[in-house]
């Protein structure tokens, strides 16, 4: 069950603390809707009190060289690493993602990230600009100050470590507001993070959108703010951002991303590819899943057979055994959702061939479980093909010119992440450059890379994570004018 505990606390200005109102949330197991721990339940208040302390605390932060910097964030690194195995229990009863591939990647990512721009920090430097020949002309990155993350709940820590490791990096003091269903995981990360690095340089509030990322979003001393998550919510953002001040706001959103199949690809290597870029162990909740399958129609019906086959082999069940490959989705709302898009497709006349409702037995009658599901027959004019669904559900399109491929892959709003499957080095790049997505692999599926941004175009989102361009996005340009 993981570490199940009675009520954690939050950290503000370097200390664990409660709610100003007294108030808790509670989260539940999403395998078997128990409840395993309460978290504060934040409030405006809290809020304002994490921003204080972080404007308290950035700029000694920032007055440290970056090696300085470095050593604390390499410490951080080295304490999260050592709660590893505690991390993951009771981010995987948290989430419901799988045991196995959270333990290859959540907590390596983060303290990886952590470490990349650590090394990174030194390297942030200015230019000196020849625009006349008596006077100097050069410029310099300092960091907003007070820079806030909104993480997901697909991955918890690992946004809340990984994608606030630049913030730190470039001097900033970070307030994290963790997802509402499955904020248990950063209770932990706040007793690391408050003996590992300075008080209120990295700050937890915990709490719902509405009240605690609504206050974070419209505080006016707040001027950079990331987030990962859906459109809508970001749209959200944007808008409650601008009625305040001027802010700098990223956001990686939505994705419906296409798998381009050409014929001459290898129908076994690509139903293997597709099953992985669904990323099926934690439910197809990720934005960047290949959840439109487009496949010539030469290899269509192998390659759906095999993807079927594969689909149909994995096993449900709890998310803690290293014999399951798919575990339950987040939570009962979201589990509706998915269920709704499945009764929609099948509406709409798109042929299911496999799962599309909640499976049978007895260890499912609790908890959140969607089926692994596939559809077939799906064109651009169905909602299936046009609506993300951030969960277990791959739609099997066909094409037959290069076209016409262009045209169904960009038909939808968003341009995240998409793939590519050919052995012609023409057409892959042709198809590379022509598909308006931010992130894509030819001959590869889902993987992240150290280094390398990733971003979207489109409804997407704008701005970039993971590599040197997140670094200087949470920095600001000073130009200084030296008159000789």
């Amino acid at each position: 069950m993981g570490r199940v505990t009675q009520a954690e606390k939050m950290l503000i200005g370097g200390e664990l603390v409660e709610s100003s109102s007294g108030e808790w949330s509670t989260s539940v197991n999403p395998a078997t809707e128990e409840p395993i721990g309460r978290v504060p339940a934040a409030t405006a208040e809290d809020v304002e009190r994490a921003v204080v302390a972080a404007e308290s605390a950035w700029p000694d932060w920032a007055a440290r060289t970056p090696m300085q910097r470095a050593g604390i964030m390499n410490a951080f690194a080295d304490a999260v690493a050592a709660r590893a195995d505690e991390i993951l229990n009771v981010e995987v009863t948290d989430t419901g993602n799988t045991i196995r591939p959270m333990r290859m990647i959540d907590v390596p990512t983060a303290v990886e990230s952590l470490r990349y721009y650590a090394g990174l920090a030194p390297d942030l430097r200015g230019e000196t600009i020849p625009a006349t020949r008596d006077h100097i002309h050069m410029t310099l990155h300092e960091p907003y100050g007070v820079v806030a993350r909104i993480a997901p709940f697909n991955h918890p820590v690992m946004f809340a470590v990984a994608r606030t490791a630049a913030a730190l990096a470039a001097g900033n003091a970070v307030i994290v507001k963790p997802p509402e269903t499955s904020p248990l995981s950063a209770m932990i990360l706040a007793e690391i993070a408050r003996d590992a690095l300075p008080p209120g340089v990295f700050n937890i509030v915990t709490g719902d959108g509405p009240n605690v990322g609504d206050a974070i979003v419209r505080h006016p001393r707040v001027k950079r703010i990331a987030f990962i998550g859906s459109p809508t919510t970001g749209r959200a953002i944007q808008r409650a951002a601008a009625e305040v001040t001027v802010k700098n706001v990223t956001l990686e959103l939505g994705g419906k991303n296409p798998m381009i199949v050409f014929p001459d690809c290898d129908p076994e290597k690509v139903a293997e590819a597709a099953v992985a870029g669904m990323n099926f162990s934690w439910q197809g909740q990720s934005c960047g899943s290949l959840s439109r399958l487009l496949l010539h129609e030469d290899v269509h019906g192998r390659v759906l057979d095999a993807v079927a086959e594969r689909v149909a082999a994995l096993r449900m069940g709890d998310p803690l055994s290293e014999e399951t490959d798919v575990g339950p989705v987040n939570s009962k709302a979201h589990m509706q959702r998915i269920l709704e898009h499945c009764a929609a497709a099948d509406q709409d006349g798109a042929r299911r061939v496999l799962g599309g409702g909640r499976p049978v037995g007895p260890q499912f009658e609790k908890g959140y479980w969607v089926q692994p599901t596939i559809y077939a027959d799906v064109t651009p004019k169905l909602r299936l093909w046009q609506n993300e669904v951030f969960g277990p559900v791959l739609a099997v399109g066909r094409w037959k010119e290069f076209d016409q491929a262009v045209e169904m892959a960009n038909s939808t709003e968003y341009g995240l992440t998409a793939a590519i499957w050919t052995n012609d080095i023409r057409n892959a790049l042709k198809m590379a450059r022509r598909v308006r997505s931010g992130h894509l692999w030819i001959n590869g599926s889902s993987m992240h890379f150290l280094g390398v941004p990733f971003g979207g175009m489109k409804t997407s989102g704008v701005g970039r994570e993971e590599g040197r361009e997140e670094l200087y996005s949470y920095t600001e340009t000073k130009t200084i004018n030296i008159m000789l």
